[in-house]
Order: C-alpha cells, then sequence, then structure tokens
C-alpha cells in the first residue's frame, strides 16, 4: 500500500479493529500531547508514520482505509518527559498497542528498548521491538463450542504449561504448541484421567527478561506480560490466533473447560530502570501506581511494578481482555496471579474494590470460574479465604497441612480434619460454597509431588541464582535419601507417600486441582522453582511414567465422580439433618467412640477417621447417597472398630493405600489399618 491516509475513525473500540475495508486504530492516553500511528512491512521496515487525528476524551484515534489483517504496526507517544511528575514519554521507543491481538515475536535486548532515567534516550528501539499485527479474530465454533459448563463441584483441575505437557508427549504432532495440547494423544490422555478442566501457566504474551537471555535462559512460566490480548507466540505454529481456538474447540469437544491463568497485577516492564515497550510509554502515570516521588513505582508484585486498577482505563483494559478470551477466544474461567494486587487501593486491600464489583457485576464473566491466588507481597498481602463470591481461591494452608500431616509432624490431625473437610474456617461466609477452596498438594510453583516425597532441600542451580530461589520451607521428606535411590524399600515408602496424599486430595471437601505431570510421577530432580529451565528440567518427562500411579489417580478420580458426598457444595459441621436427623459429620476415635477435646488436643495422634454424610440442609432433590467413611493413618498399624450402620446395609472397602490392587469388598465390624495408609469405606445396601 503506498501513501496510506488516516482519516477520522471510531473512538468506541480500542484497539486495531478491521472493519472490510480498512482498519480503525484506538489507543489510550491521558497526558500524551500525540500520538502516532507507525506502519511497518514483513521485514520490520517502517513504512509509514501517520499523527492520529482525532481525540476523544483520552481515547485517540484515526482509520486507515485499504488496510487488511497481517498489517503490523506500532505506535510513538509524545509528551513530557520528567519522571519526577511521572511522566516518560519518549518518541524514539516504538510502543505496542495494548489492545494488540497477535505480536511477531519478542524483543531484542538491546539498550536502546531503554526510554532513559532522568533524560530521555533518543536511540530508535523499532527495528529492535516486536510488532503488532492487525487481526480479523472471526472462527467458525460451530458445534464444537459447546462449552462444557462443568459445575465446581464436579470439576477436577490440571494445572499445565502449554509446551511442558506436550513437547515430549509421545505421538504429538506439533509439540510446544496450542495444536499439540490440542492433539489426539494429549486429549485422549487428559479424557483417559478423568480431569474436567486444564488450568494453563500464562498464555498471554510475555517477556523473556534480560537478566535471563544473558544467562543463556527464558522465562519460561510467562508471568511477565508483554500484551494482554495477544496469544504468546512461540505457542503459535503457524501463527494464526485460530490455533488457540481450535485448542479451545477440541477441548471443549472432549468436556474439558479452559481455565488461563492471567498477570493483571503487573506488566513486564518493571521499574524505572526497566524498558519502555508499552504502557510506561503510553502514559506511565495513568497505567502504574506510582508512590508520593514518582520516579518510584508501588511494588506490592515484586517485579517492579503495580498496574493500577483504580484508573478507569485500565480497569477498561483488564475487563475488556478477560472478556475478549471469555467470548472470541472461548476460555472458561480464570487464575488470577497476585489476586490480592487486583483489590488494592491506596489504603490497602479491598475485597469491594473496583475490580472485584466489575467482574462481579459483568454478566459474562461472573459466570465464568474465576480463581484467585490469594496474595502478594504487600502490607496485608495475605487474603486467603478474604475473597467475594463468586470467587474461589488456591488454598495452600491445604497443601502444606496435608504435606505435614503425612511427613509425621506432630500435631496436624486437627489441621488435617480443617482441610479435608474444606476448610470451613477460612471459607464458610458471605454464603460461600465449599468449593471456593481449591484444594492442592502442588502447583507449577514448588516440588512437583514425587520430589516432594524425594528431596527435602531445593536444588536450583540450574537456575543461576546460587541456589537462593525458590521456596525454602517445602514440608517435604526424602526417606533418608536425598534424589533417586535403588533401595526397593525406600521406593516403595515413597510410592505409598505419593498414595497417601493423592487419596487425600481426591477425598476431600472442596475442588482438586492435580499438577501435570504428578500422575505419571513427573521429577524436577528437585528443582522447586522451574520458571526458566525450557528444557528436560521444565518439560513432563512421559517416558519414565509410573503407570501404576497414573492407573492408581485415573480409578479415584472415578471414584471421586461416583460418590456425591465427596463434592458437596455446603459445609459439614456436624449438623443433624431434617431428613433424619443423623448429623452430617462424625469424628471417631480407633476404638469406635466419638472424638473427645482431649483427642483434639492431643499433639501425638497420627490417626484420623471421619465420617461424611450428605451435608445439613442439602435439598430434597440433590443427589444424595448413605454415609462414607474415611480413614487417614500417619502412624502404625492400628485396629479400627467401625461405626454403627443401619440395618440392611454394610461397610464396604474401596480405597486402600496400603494395597491399591484389592477390588472392592465388604468389612467390619472392625478393621486394621495398616501403617501410612488411607482407607475409604461406602456404605451400601447389603
Amino acid at each position: 500500500m503506498s501513501d496510506p491516509v488516516i482519516l477520522a475513525g471510531n473512538p468506541a473500540e480500542l484497539g486495531a479493529s478491521f472493519d472490510g475495508d480498512g482498519v480503525n486504530f484506538a489507543v489510550f492516553s491521558e497526558n500524551a500531547e500525540a500520538l502516532d500511528l507507525c506502519l511497518f512491512d514483513e521485514n520490520g521496515t517502517e513504512t509509514a508514520r501517520l499523527p492520529l487525528p482525532e481525540r476523544d476524551g483520552d481515547i485517540w484515534y484515526g482509520r486507515v482505509p485499504g488496510l487488511t489483517p497481517g498489517q503490523h504496526y506500532g505506535f510513538r507517544a509524545h509528551g513530557a518527559f520528567a519522571p519526577k511528575d511521572g511522566h516518560r514519554f519518549n518518541p524514539a521507543k516504538l510502543l505496542l498497542d495494548p489492545y494488540a491481538r497477535r505480536l511477531t515475536g519478542h524483543p531484542t535486548w538491546h539498550d536502546a528498548l531503554y526510554g532513559g532515567a532522568e533524560a530521555p534516550d533518543t536511540r530508535d528501539s523499532a527495528r529492535f521491538m516486536p510488532k503488532c499485527v492487525v487481526e480479523d479474530p472471526s472462527f467458525d465454533w460451530g458445534q464444537r463450542h459447546a462449552a462444557p459448563g462443568t459445575p465446581f463441584e464436579e470439576s477436577v483441575i490440571y494445572e499445565a504449561h502449554v509446551k511442558g505437557l506436550t513437547q515430549r508427549f509421545p505421538g504429538v504432532k506439533h509439540p510446544g504448541s496450542f495444536l499439540g495440547l490440542a492433539s489426539d494423544p494429549v486429549i485422549d490422555h487428559l479424557v483417559g484421567l478423568g480431569v474436567t478442566a486444564v488450568e494453563l501457566l500464562p498464555v498471554h504474551a510475555f517477556l523473556n527478561d534480560r537478566f535471563l537471555v544473558q544467562k543463556g535462559l527464558v522465562n519460561y512460566w510467562g508471568y511477565q506480560t508483554l500484551g494482554f490480548f495477544a496469544p504468546e507466540p512461540r505457542y503459535l505454529g503457524q501463527g494464526g490466533l485460530w490455533e488457540f481456538q481450535y485448542m479451545v474447540a477440541r477441548l471443549h469437544a472432549a468436556g474439558i473447560e479452559v481455565i488461563l491463568d492471567v498477570v493483571y497485577n503487573h506488566s513486564c516492564e518493571g521499574d524505572g530502570n526497566g524498558p519502555t515497550l508499552s504502557f510506561r510509554g503510553l502514559d506511565n502515570r495513568a497505567y502504574y501506581r506510582l508512590q508520593d516521588d514518582k520516579r518510584h513505582y508501588v511494588n506490592d508484585t515484586g517485579t517492579g511494578n503495580t498496574l493500577d486498577l483504580e484508573h478507569p482505563m485500565v480497569l477498561r483494559m483488564v475487563m475488556d481482555s478477560l472478556r475478549y478470551w471469555a467470548t472470541t477466544m472461548g476460555v472458561d474461567g480464570f487464575r488470577f496471579d497476585l489476586c490480592a494486587t487486583l483489590g488494592r487501593g491506596a489504603t490497602g486491600f479491598d475485597s469491594n474494590s473496583a475490580f472485584f464489583k466489575a467482574v462481579r457485576q459483568d454478566p459474562v464473566l461472573s459466570n465464568k470460574k474465576l480463581i484467585a491466588e490469594p496474595w502478594d507481597i504487600g502490607p496485608g498481602g495475605y487474603q486467603l479465604g478474604g475473597f467475594p463470591p463468586p470467587f474461589s481461591e488456591w488454598n495452600d494452608k491445604y497443601r502444606d497441612g496435608v504435606r505435614r500431616f503425612w511427613r509425621g509432624d506432630l500435631g496436624h490431625v486437627p489441621v488435617l480434619a480443617d482441610r479435608i473437610t474444606g476448610s470451613a474456617g477460612l471459607f464458610d461466609h458471605s454464603g460461600r460454597r465449599a468449593t471456593s477452596s481449591v484444594n492442592l498438594l502442588t502447583a507449577h510453583d514448588g516440588f512437583t509431588l514425587a520430589d516432594t516425597v524425594s528431596y527435602v532441600e531445593r536444588h536450583n542451580e540450574a537456575n543461576g541464582e546460587d541456589n537462593r530461589d525458590g521456596h525454602g520451607e517445602n514440608y517435604s521428606d526424602n526417606f533418608g535419601v536425598e534424589g533417586p535411590t535403588d533401595d526397593e524399600a525406600i521406593n516403595a515408602a515413597r510410592a505409598r507417600r505419593r498414595r497417601n496424599m493423592m487419596a487425600t486430595l481426591l477425598l476431600s471437601q472442596g475442588t482438586p486441582m492435580i499438577l501435570g505431570g504428578d500422575e505419571i510421577g513427573n521429577s524436577q530432580s528437585g528443582n522447586n522453582n522451574a520458571y526458566a529451565q525450557d528444557n528436560e528440567i521444565g518439560w513432563i518427562d512421559w517416558d519414565s511414567a509410573d503407570e501404576e500411579f497414573l492407573a492408581f489417580t485415573r480409578w479415584l478420580i472415578g471414584f471421586r465422580k461416583a460418590h456425591p458426598i465427596l463434592r458437596q457444595k455446603r459445609f459439614l459441621h456436624s449438623q443433624p439433618r431434617k431428613v433424619d436427623g443423623v448429623p452430617d459429620l462424625f469424628w471417631w476415635r480407633p476404638d469406635g467412640t466419638e472424638m473427645t477435646r482431649a483427642d483434639w488436643t492431643n499433639g501425638h495422634l497420627s490417626v484420623l477417621c471421619a465420617e461424611f454424610r450428605m451435608a445439613s440442609g442439602t435439598p430434597r432433590y440433590a443427589q444424595r447417597e448413605e454415609a462414607i467413611y474415611l480413614a487417614f493413618n500417619a502412624g502404625e498399624a492400628v485396629q479400627i472398630t467401625l461405626p454403627p450402620i443401619s440395618e440392611g446395609f454394610r461397610w464396604v472397602r474401596h480405597v486402600d493405600t496400603a494395597s491399591p490392587e484389592l477390588a472392592a469388598e465388604p468389612v467390619g465390624p472392625e478393621l486394621t489399618l495398616a501403617e501410612n495408609s488411607v482407607v475409604a469405606l461406602v456404605e451400601e445396601p447389603a
């Protein structure tokens, strides 16, 4: 296209919008003095620089006739360079459109990417910057887009990394990509396992931090967002948005939902010493929360900056991004990284902040799965249990409590009791459901399940930070040998501990989340912070799969799905039920009598026995069953006297981690509970 002209456009839709005969461009800046649209050819050569001719409030816009999808572009912003006032405008820096639907790649690190500290850097950054791409995001979803709509109480979430899951998966033709995740072998595995949703680590376009590149590493996890609307380029094979949409459609057709891990608390631009890539150059003072000295940034995230969601246009960007991924891209929910930050204002965390209000009233987003990571590093940043419905929350107290119980830490029977009943002390308020607790044993951040029973110390030397990074306290155990061993007794004990922990997870009230690879015993060789390990450390090793543990996990998920008592929306509080006057929860001693206060305060107790029934208040129309008896033993073998049972019924053992190969069999009135084991019995008709 030669000599393009720019005409009056439309400020209503931010970003680049193809209308069939041209492209409308609209971008927000409250404090700029002028904005230029820069057009590029596919070789990265700037072919035109067009001042945006119109301004409506703080939205600058214009329309270029004749442009089509595939056009590369960026912006330059003119204004004051006055860090003391919070302004860092520098027209020498090419800026990405915050609403760009696709990027050509990643920045190439060069000092020209930096805008300057106290004076503007005049070097042109364009040749080191990726370019935005005009996209037509329409996609024929057809009949494949029937979203599963799985209720939380029926959900089993599977956290995974797009590349880590698929790179070494046997038979995948497009490993490391959205198309790889959409392939038959991967979907067959997920369906066979029984999970109902995949929760993907960040897929928004993200930055490879300079300090990592200089060490020969990359940002593998993706928690440094470069664009909130653009898919990460490295996961796009041919580069089209349809690849992500196709992945969602394929997973939906298999009955699997897609949840995205999203990072709206900060951007990848870091603090005042970081690069000028987008938000900083467009309007630093509007996009970021700044300290009283406007040179410096509020850093509640630990990454150098914090986005200002109290600003209406920044909040609008976040809401527009969420709706875009929920509608155009078809996803089913979001896990919000450092979600406490999204509720922060000048006075600290507020569960009724502008962000939470906006999401809760939104007719699209309020019906999606919303999961908070309930902390950040700012003052009062730990907010577990403090988020409003319909948010659920990652429950790290569940992780730590279960690990410590099975490690044999004293005094953890009461802790386990609270965790397996949905952590009611944290979540049973404001009409919240028991599914508000997203129960996890492991996640991307920390040891895998296999490493939790194989290592006491972290082994993060490959990260190049002298093993100082990552969690210092993992509540893990190595059974006397650090790492792999040929000792059969140790390996057997580790295998049973994994079965015990997985059984605990899938027998607990709440919403279970499994880390991808845990079902096959995947190890990261003791690395508990593999954020930069785009290699065999971070990728799941499918060739070394523990098929027995995979079968056990698959069977446990099926058992959970078959028993509504294990996945209730209401909390259990030992309250009598109207239907029969029987309490919905009993805590039993091994001798068959009910637990006493002295039992609960006995720090040396290592056995917990519970009888779950349908919760008091459960409607008559809800799915029902009689009772499930659970026993968790972190000590020596013990004789159990089972509770009385209704006439015409019997206890049937379905789960025994000491003998996982056993078929279901009637038991009672006594039962030997093996050392270090979990048992689940179901009250069934005789």
